[in-house]
């Protein structure tokens, strides 16, 4: 299996600790962010690991280099130093790093969890392009999806924002669910990248009262968000959430929250 892992962004809720390093390498029970995921993906079966890279990049490549557990294992780098993605492009850049016949993971370096990975895959519906790792947890953004657990739709709740490719979607019939960081692609996502930017206009997002909202029939281009594809791209394509009971997962993005992800690593 081949995986991703997000290691680019800035790591702006994890200041000051990313002050003077990559939100990657923020210490995590005498490791770092970075080293967890790649062992735990490791354990399930990955062989194949891109890293990208952009905040503090050569300290990010030289620490995969130096840790001893990573010699000998298949971990290529993904070079945004020029220019930081977002996690759309940031996947579509690294299509020559991860096309071929299988699926791919892409995990968030900031996202800890007790996660089955191998039952996760399990779940893949052979027609969906993507397969989202969702929860029920308390937040004001959601993903929107029908009785299926097809994604249709993003909403937040403070705000009553709506965005969805179904004009007139009953937001009140959807089930809400929080993302959880981990999804699982078809490598068909990088012909659905382009057919959004051969044909824009065929993609809008619709707001609550369904009126098309501004700049959501643009090219997607080279720098973009994965949720504003999986959005647009929602009416033509598969996309689903996979919400698994019992789960544990803690967005160490922020202080508060990695030392709660240092207390749940070290059993404290």
């Amino acid at each position: 299996m081949k995986a991703m892992i997000f290691a680019a962004g800035l790591g702006t809720r994890l200041k000051p600790i990313t002050d003077n390093i990559p939100k990657a390498l923020a210490p995590l029970a005498g490791h770092t962010l970075l080293y967890h995921v790649i062992m735990r993906l490791k354990a399930a079966g990955a062989d194949s690991f891109v890293v990208n890279v952009h905040h503090f990049p050569d300290a990010v490549i030289s620490y995969i280099a130096a840790v001893p557990e990573f010699a000998g294992m298949d971990i290529r780098i993904s070079d945004e130093r020029d220019l930081l993605l977002e996690t759309g492009g940031g996947i579509r850049h690294a299509s020559a790093l991860l096309g071929g016949d299988g699926p791919f993971l892409v995990h968030n370096v900031d996202i800890v969890s007790d996660l089955d990975i191998n039952w996760f895959r399990s779940t893949v519906d052979d027609g969906a392009m993507s397969t989202l790792l969702v929860s029920r947890r308390k937040t004001q953004r959601y993903l929107l999806f029908n009785d299926d657990m097809r994604l249709v739709g993003w909403t937040n709740i403070a705000t009553g924002e709506v965005k969805t490719p179904f004009k007139g979607l009953d937001v009140e019939k959807c089930s809400k669910f929080a993302f959880g960081g981990i999804h699982l692609m078809s490598p068909e996502i990088f012909g659905a990248f382009d057919a959004v930017d051969a044909r824009p206009e065929d993609f809008p997002l619709y707001d609550v009262s369904g009126n098309v909202i501004p700049g959501s029939q643009n090219a997607l281009g080279q720098r973009f968000p994965i949720m504003d594809f999986y959005l647009r791209a929602a009416s033509a394509y598969e996309f689903r959430g996979v919400a698994p009971e019992g789960l544990t997962l803690i967005d160490a993005g922020k202080p508060e929250s990695l030392a709660a992800a240092e207390a749940f690593v070290s059993g404290n």
